[in-house]
């Protein structure tokens, strides 16, 4: 009756585990607090057993605490593990779903990130958040100026010298009340630039510790910001067996519908990572744009391209192959080579 794998459900502090022996029968099914869970588990389940958990948030703390002591720990995402769950949703009938599914043969595991990665995710995040507070900010200003007859210009950068303008210009007649206002938020607005300006300075300072983001900077489109989410976020790439596969999981490829022996070819899916797809589709647009006029092999597929198809499936296409050869450097720590497909060929 020993335990062979255990699911569990985790929570903020109430823990269900659900274990299962080598035939498969039920033997231990618990519901623990979160101050107990770990050594309960030590007590009960050897070594070597397998503990799978949905990808939620603490995931990758707690698969490494259980990693540390010597368990095998499988992450699954919460969309593949529904399938199993019987009759109604509860943390008994999720943890016995978890335990079930990670024994599928045809399951998909995520990979654990190291507290690294998990730091430079943090940092994306702090930026991604900061600059829609900055946009939110913008949009402010733009509607408030609006309102006593002032244009504001597109640019950030242009609103940020029309603000001293308006602030300095006394013929426009704006009240002492309101520009104490609009200065308020011109100082909120240079608050928000220099939050930013910090998270820039630090994903620079990532790169130059990083000898995998360094190698993907060598690819078209791939600056320190893109270059640190993917190092993030693939690690060295075991977590996928090839690159299309992690060019799938950014929802880089189209979606397919087939019924009845007929075959459609959709848009990109857009599931996963939204973050990072948006990151190399920005990249891939700037690449697409720098390509005319070249004789290179990469520019040359992009115009050969750009010639049949409209301008954002050829952004796309970039993408995609973008990912692919980010998966490849990273999983076979090699440098890049523009020519290296040629060569082979």
């Amino acid at each position: 009756m020993e335990i062979i794998r255990v699911g569990v459900d985790l929570a903020k502090d109430v823990f269900q585990l659900h274990g299962v022996d080598s035939r498969e029968h039920v033997v231990w099914q618990k519901r623990l607090r979160r101050r107990e869970w770990l050594s309960e588990l030590q007590k009960r389940v050897p070594e070597g057993a397998e503990i799978g958990m949905e990808a939620c948030a603490g995931a990758h703390y707690w698969g490494r605490e259980l990693a540390a002591r010597g368990y095998r720990v499988k992450l699954m995402a919460p969309q593949f593990v529904k399938p199993y769950v019987k009759s109604n949703k509860s943390d008994r009938n999720d943890a016995a779903a978890i335990c079930e599914a990670m024994n599928r043969p045809s399951m998909r595991f995520v990979a654990l990130k190291s507290v690294e990665q998990q730091d430079v995710l943090a940092v994306h995040r702090v930026r991604s958040e900061l600059i829609k507070q900055r946009t939110a900010k913008v949009n402010q200003i733009r509607g408030l100026v609006g309102e006593h007859g002032l244009v504001a210009p597109q640019r950030v950068h242009a609103l940020r010298k029309a603000l001293s303008w308006w602030l300095e210009d006394a013929s426009n007649e704006l009240s002492m009340r309101f520009r104490r206002l609009l200065s308020g938020l011109a100082g909120d607005l240079r608050h928000l630039d220099a939050r930013i300006k910090e998270q820039d300075d630090e994903l620079a300072a990532m790169v130059k510790e990083s000898p995998a983001a360094q190698r993907l900077m060598a690819l078209r489109g791939v600056g320190p910001i893109t270059a640190t989410a993917l190092v993030a976020t693939l690690g060295t790439g075991d977590g996928f067996a090839r690159g299309r596969d992690f060019a799938v999981t950014l929802g880089l490829t189209p979606k397919h519908h087939g019924t009845g022996g007929k075959e459609r070819m959709l848009g990109i899916s857009k599931r996963g990572n939204a973050y990072l797809r948006t990151l190399l589709i920005h990249g891939a647009r700037a690449t697409v744009q720098v390509a005319k006029g070249k004789a290179d092999p990469l520019s040359r597929w992009i115009n050969s391209l750009g010639e049949r198809r409209h301008t954002n499936v050829v952004a796309i296409a970039v993408a995609n192959k973008t990912a692919r050869m980010a998966w490849a450097l990273l999983h076979h720590e090699r440098e890049y080579d523009e020519n290296w497909s040629t060569a082979t060929a």
